[in-house]
């Protein structure tokens, strides 16, 4: 059979599912290509997958077509054998490792997908199931919230590979013995970490203390930082850049309600993720322009 793989949502970062797919294929001794419109009609089965809902997807004409991910139905998963499968990191030409550890998240954040999703946090994969690489990116929602994760983050340190937990660490636990297991790893890019409300301002600080204390490095701590009323989120900001530590907007879009970021939650967020302009800018001088 020939499989065509379409990547909707069209961004830098790839498509876990899609390389997962075909591998499974591959390993059928199926054909395995990207889809092409040109080449639609010679393909057998044609898969598209997308994480966002805010992608349109554009494939007319195609038969046997076969959705999934999130940004389409948010309750669909692979068939385990495929879930548990190297990944096919060549159809992106990537020489980095992709993968989860856990699944699931222990908090219940209003405008996030994940409880519905996953449900409560559990273990879903040892690190050398999906590991072909020097260097790791790790897609967890909260690694640290789970015994499996901790472990594993243990083992990341015994392999000496580099990582990245590209969708941060939850501030709220990390303690000294979470802090001196981090600073066994080699890292990727800086540390990132959250901050999404008032009321972790100072799981913040008591984060960022016990991993400098325990010198974790790079030195440069990287905060996510949700953005719905600009006025409150003003005074995380300057929380975050009192702590020596680079915020990163994301202006609040809502999946469950189709709700998009207002023009002041976009211009808020550039004006803090503009490095040059943050650090020599304030926003009531910015925000008139």
């Amino acid at each position: 059979m020939k499989i065509a793989l379409h990547d909707a949502d069209k961004t830098k970062f790839p498509n876990l599912a899609l390389m997962k797919l075909s591998a499974w294929h591959k390993r059928a001794g199926n054909e395995v290509s990207i889809y092409e419109p040109l080449f639609r009609s010679t393909y057998d089965i044609v898969y598209s997958s997308k994480v966002f809902t805010y992608t349109k997807t554009e494939l007319p004409f195609v038969k046997n077509l076969i959705f999934g991910g999130t940004g389409y139905d948010s309750h669909m998963t692979l068939p385990e054998d495929c879930e548990h499968i190297m990944p096919d990191y060549d159809i992106y030409g990537l020489n980095q490792s992709y993968g989860f550890l856990t699944r699931g998240c222990i908090r219940k954040c209003k405008h996030c997908v994940v409880p519905e999703k996953e449900g409560d946090i559990k273990p879903h994969a040892d690190i050398e199931e999906f590991l072909a690489h020097k260097e790791c990116i790790l897609m967890d929602n909260n690694v640290l919230a789970c015994d499996h994760g901790i472990e594993q983050i243990e083992k990341i340190a015994r392999l000496g590979i580099k990582v990245d937990f590209n969708q941060g660490l939850d501030a709220r636990l990390i303690d000294d013995g979470i802090a001196r297991r981090l600073a066994k790893i080699k890292w990727l890019h800086p540390v990132r970490l959250a901050c999404d409300s008032q009321s972790q301002l100072e799981s913040l600080r008591t984060a960022v203390e016990f991993l400098r204390w325990h010198n974790v490095r790079p030195a440069r701590y990287f905060v996510y930082t949700l953005i719905e009323d600009v006025e409150e989120a003003i005074e995380r900001i300057k929380f975050i850049k009192g702590l020596y530590c680079e915020p990163f907007a994301q202006p609040l879009r809502d999946p469950k309600n189709d709700k998009k970021p207002t023009q002041k939650q976009k211009d808020f967020s550039r004006w803090v993720n503009h490095t040059a302009v943050f650090n020599s800018v304030l926003w009531e001088d910015y925000a008139p322009n």
